[in-house]
């Protein structure tokens, strides 16, 4: 069975069977891998592989958002959406989401140099929230809107809560994402006209990558707080097979303040 068929198949089953679920509220710790209780707004750096599979690191700098409106939107950092459909509860939710994705600039890296820039893009496609009383499922579909690769990804990630006091929160989380061949092909393969000696053409197919990682939260007085993140991601072998891969474990990281409202 395809990966998008099985997504799909999860989506139709939880959505019949709400009336299993316990009416309990939302746990706002779980409801995003960032964990919080108010609307978070502030600025943080993040660290991120200069190129794809590469083991140095760029830094950015960005605006950080993480709130509801109405709870019916939301932004959750790269992440934006709108909840369309939901249970009595609300612990089951279906909506639409877009995702930015960072591209990456050839001259970065030596294995990458001479090769054309990997663009920004933005996904667009259907995302599943589905809280448990051990933690949140998500599960999304995203289409790759902006014209860079024109793949799409099926991702699946589960939250849970590790720690939580007044100070402070700590939430762990699990990760798959399976990639169309465009997809790979585009951030991993190296075309006909990027090749040189030691960098042969490579065609990257579908395949799936996983992801672990904790993020927190650290209240320094009322309203006001340090958050962070650690994420692993480790690429498929369609992926680390590429030339331009160095190493197969990609780390991210992030740190920043907020002021909660």
């Amino acid at each position: 069975m395809k990966p998008t068929h099985y997504a799909a198949g999860i989506i139709a089953m939880l959505l019949t069977n709400t009336h299993a679920l316990a009416e309990t509220n939302i746990d706002r710790q779980t409801e995003t891998a960032m964990p919080r209780q108010k609307n978070m707004y502030g600025i943080g750096v993040g660290f991120i592989p200069k190129t794809s599979g590469s083991k140095d690191m760029r830094t950015v700098v960005l605006p950080v958002i993480n709130a509801n409106y109405g709870d019916r939107f939301y932004v959750n950092g790269l992440q934006a959406g709108v909840w369309l459909v939901e249970s009595s509860d609300k612990r089951i939710r279906l909506g639409l989401s877009a995702d930015a994705r960072f591209g990456w600039d050839a001259d970065d890296s030596r294995r990458t140099k001479g090769m054309h820039d990997r663009d920004f893009s933005v996904d667009v496609g259907p995302v599943l929230r589905w809280q448990t009383d051990y933690g949140t499922v998500n599960a999304q579909w995203g289409f790759d809107v902006g014209n860079a690769s024109n793949g799409q990804n099926v991702q699946l990630q589960f939250i849970r809560s590790l720690y939580r006091s007044e100070k402070f929160r700590l939430n762990g989380l699990v990760g798959i994402q399976w990639n169309d061949k465009k997809f790979n092909d585009y951030y991993f393969g190296v075309a006909a006209d990027e090749t040189r000696p030691g960098r042969p053409t490579y065609q990257a197919g579908a395949g799936v990558q996983y992801q672990i990682g904790i993020n927190g939260i650290y209240s320094v007085k009322e309203n006001h707080a340090i958050f962070f993140g650690v994420i692993a991601n480790r690429l498929g072998n369609e992926q680390s097979d590429s030339p331009i891969v160095e190493t197969k474990t990609q780390p991210m990281g992030f740190l920043g303040y907020s002021i909660g409202f």
